[in-house]
């Protein structure tokens, strides 16, 4: 079950939810959501769940633009403080858990997440949830500036219906990135990667965690 919280001495402050491990491996995992979403949404929930159940602690934490408003998308300007909470998240983390630290998010979380990496190595490893990699309909907007300075190994889990990245897409940029990577395809999803209102996709949490267990062992 996981537990609120809550770090407001940080600056931006932390604060999600933290699902504790079963068994402790002494990793742990930051994950965050898209520009529509929050820490409590299906895809992050479900994944923290299969996460911890494998002796991972993971926290679901809000960004600072939904700290400070409950529904709308993030406003201009408001990424760099984005990225600051999700810094500081991971040191929460880093200070409580004595294992490797990993860096995840879905959509704008997650490319904040990877361009908090390119500007600093602060994690040991990328979990990209339905990378934003350009607008729908808009394929020349390329959002991959920045995958050339991120050291560290990423995954990619992208749908194989996504508007904002198709797969060929998503292989293109990520041989941009000077580190390992590997793409695990998620057959007739689009962007929600099957996670919509109440529908969830059952077996993409443990083909995730697998897959992310694989790479990173």
């Amino acid at each position: 079950m996981a537990d609120p919280i809550s770090i407001p001495s940080a600056d931006p402050p932390v604060r999600g939810f933290l699902d504790r491990p079963t068994s402790a491996s002494g990793d742990a995992l930051v994950l965050t959501h898209g520009a529509g979403g929050n820490a409590q949404s299906a895809l992050l929930v479900a994944l923290a769940e299969a996460f911890s159940g494998a002796g991972f602690a993971v926290l679901r934490c809000d960004l600072p633009f939904r700290q400070l408003r409950r529904f709308g998308p993030p406003r201009p300007g408001e990424a760099i403080r984005d990225r600051q909470g999700l810094a500081n998240a991971v040191t929460a983390m880093q200070k409580e858990y004595s294992g490797r630290v990993f860096l995840g998010g879905q959509s704008y979380g997650g490319r904040q997440a990877s361009m908090l990496c390119a500007e600093r190595k602060i994690a040991d490893g990328l979990l990209l949830l339905s990378y934003p990699l350009h607008p729908p309909g808009k394929p020349e907007q390329l959002r991959t500036q920045h995958l050339s300075q991120i050291q560290i190994p990423v995954i990619f889990a992208q749908g194989t219906r996504d508007p904002f990245g198709s797969i060929d897409e998503i292989e293109a940029a990520r041989k941009q990135i000077p580190a390992k990577t590997l793409l695990l395809p998620v057959e007739g999803a689009g962007h929600d990667l099957g996670f919509k209102g109440k529908a969830k996709r059952e077996d993409l949490p443990s083909s995730v965690l697998r897959e992310f267990q694989a790479f990173f062992s």
